[in-house]
Parts: C-alpha cells; sequence; structure tokens
C-alpha cells in the first residue's frame, strides 16, 4: 500500500511565538488506523487542522493523497471526512434531515443520497429516531450522528478530532465498534487523535506519541508496549519536593536491586522497569526503609500505552489518574 499522508518537517508558530508544532515527520499507509496520541496541548489538533486545510501551516510540506496542502486545498475537502471535537449539527433539523443536508453540501441528490443516509443511519444505529429532531438526542447519539456526517460522499481519509470526548463508557466502545467497522469493511484510512491510552491501544494499527510539538516515539502499540522490556512500578517519595541528590541517592539505591533493569526520575518520585515487579516489591521497600528514605506509594502494572508516555517524557499524560489506573498498590509499611 502507498502513502496516503506524507508530512516533513511540519511547523507551526502561532502568533505569540508558541512552536505548537515543531518539525514533525510522518507518513501515514493507506487503509490504515493511524494514531496521535498525546496530552493536552500536545499539537494534535493544530496538526489535524493543518492536514485539512483549515490552517495554514508555517514551514515544512504536507501531501494528503497526492495533494499538497498548499495548492490543492479544494481537492483535498472533497476527498476526506473530518469529525472535530465539538458536534456540529443542527439541532432542529432531524437526524436524516442533518445527513441529507451534508449530501446537498457535497452535491448528492435523489436515491443514491437517500440510500447512503439509509446505510449510515443503520451503521450508527440510529435508523429508529431518524426522523427525531437532533435537540432530543443524547450526547452520545449525536456524536454518532456527526460521525455519519463526515462519511455522507463516502471519504478516503477520515480525520478524528478527539471524537469520543464526553461520552460515557458504553457510548465510548459503541463508537469504537462503528470506527473499526469502518476501517476493516470499507477500508477508510482513519487518523485518529486521542489522549485515551485505551482507545489509541484497541483502534490504532500505528501511532505517534506526542508532546510539545514532538513526536517522540512510533510504532504499532504492541512495539512499543514490547520496549518497556517488563513491567512498571511507580516509586512516590513522601517528600515530593526532596532534593535533587536525594532522588539520585534514591534511583542509585533502586538501581543495584538484581532484576531491575531501568530506572527514570519522573515528578515526585522514580519509575522503575523490571520483570515480575511484584517479587521486587518488598525488596525494594526494604531497602528504602534501610536507609531511611520514606515513600509515599508504590504502584506496579504490565506494560502500558501509558507507561511508554512515562519512559520518553517523564510524565504521564494524566497524572492526577495514576491512581485510577488498572494497576496493583503496596501499602509500604505493611510489606516491610
Amino acid at each position: 500500500m502507498s502513502d496516503i499522508i506524507k508530512v516533513e518537517n511540519l511547523v507551526e508558530v502561532y502568533a505569540n511565538g508558541t512552536r505548537a508544532v515543531d518539525g514533525i515527520s510522518f507518513s501515514v499507509r493507506e487503509g490504515e488506523f493511524f494514531g496521535f496520541l498525546g496530552p493536552n496541548g500536545a499539537g494534535k489538533s493544530t496538526t489535524i487542522k493543518i492536514l485539512t486545510t483549515l490552517l495554514k501551516k508555517t514551514s515544512g510540506s504536507a501531501i494528503v493523497a497526492d495533494y499538497d496542502i498548499d495548492k490543492d486545498a479544494r481537492a483535498i475537502r472533497k476527498m476526506i471526512g473530518f469529525q472535530s471535537q465539538e458536534t456540529i449539527l443542527d439541532a432542529d433539523l432531524t437526524g436524516r434531515e442533518n445527513l441529507t443536508l451534508q449530501g446537498h453540501f457535497q452535491r448528492m441528490r435523489g436515491d443514491v443520497l437517500k440510500k447512503r443516509v439509509d446505510e449510515l443511519l443503520k451503521l450508527v444505529e440510529l435508523s429508529e429516531v431518524a426522523d427525531k429532531r437532533v435537540s432530543f438526542y443524547s450526547g452520545g447519539m449525536k456524536k454518532r450522528l456527526d460521525l455519519a456526517s463526515a462519511l455522507v460522499h463516502k471519504p478516503r481519509l477520515l480525520f478524528l478530532d478527539e471524537p469520543t470526548t464526553g461520552l460515557d463508557p458504553q457510548s465510548r466502545i459503541g463508537m469504537w465498534e462503528h470506527l473499526e467497522e469502518l476501517n476493516r469493511e470499507e477500508g477508510t484510512t482513519i487518523f485518529l487523535t486521542t489522549q485515551q491510552m485505551e482507545e489509541a491501544d484497541k483502534l490504532c494499527h500505528q501511532l505517534a506519541i506526542v508532546d510539545y510539538g514532538h513526536i517522540v516515539v512510533r510504532g504499532s502499540p504492541t512495539e512499543l508496549k514490547r520496549q518497556i522490556g517488563g513491567d512498571t512500578i511507580i516509586l512516590s517519595l513522601a517528600n515530593g519536593d526532596s532534593a535533587a541528590a536525594l532522588a539520585e541517592r534514591s534511583k542509585q539505591i533502586v538501581s543495584s536491586i538484581q532484576g531491575i533493569s531501568k530506572v527514570i526520575n519522573i515528578e515526585n518520585g522514580l519509575a522503575v522497569y523490571a520483570k515480575n515487579a511484584s517479587y521486587l516489591i518488598p525488596d525494594i521497600v526494604r531497602v528504602f526503609d534501610e536507609n531511611k528514605i520514606h515513600l509515599a506509594s508504590v504502584n506496579f502494572s504490565s506494560p502500558s500505552l501509558d507507561d511508554v508516555f512515562l519512559q520518553y517524557t517523564g510524565r504521564r499524560i494524566r497524572p492526577e489518574e495514576l491512581s485510577k489506573k488498572a494497576s496493583s498498590s503496596y501499602d509500604w509499611k505493611r510489606v516491610t
């Protein structure tokens, strides 16, 4: 398969001097489900706006389906679909009327359009409420209808900018199923931006992890998690504002334990990588206790994309949600 997107040294500098996109390069194969994973402010939405010709780049080059984004913006818009973070629908129209209106924008008419609208309503499971006004739709129903509106003209390439933001878990899973079917059955290339680890892991064949306008690593979810080389243990120091000397001493102490492959500094603690982490935790806690260094918490988990981001950036995408992720926790006082 050939590349449907080719980006070289793309830069976007805002009027205030912020380098929202800072010299990124990547490509997307036709038929691929490709993801941009990163936190708010990483440059994901800016990149997608440039590729969909909604924003002029500062420098670099980008080719979409053999069209240059600077010279062939109109041609690109005809062959892509785009769903933004914000739902764009006419609440006074029915679901069917919204899709029909979108078809008219794409110069579709008659039986061809009617058939396509019926197909899409079935795809996003809205056939039974197709003739109800959108103002009565739930948030999840509106998201699904918005997705359908981006598909009316059967685009070769679909851009999705955090499409499941704000959805409840059930609606999110339903949206994932629709997107997987679209990619698998119709061969639509999908470019997804997200800050949800689970979403990127489940949907994307290839993804780029982005932070502060840079691509920090790229690969398949499986390849990226394999690079971790074992479980991840997060050690949080009780005195989070400790001097750098104490942090370095702690790192040396942990590194000396047999079975640990890597240790990196993170905010208020250390990230430790090792196989069979659960067997090593008692030894880790004991050696900290012997050196009179107090731990606030110890957590471990199997490799995840969150751990990949942590390893390459020294922080998590949403540190405040660390305690919510599926992991095992130890009260260090109980295992000493």
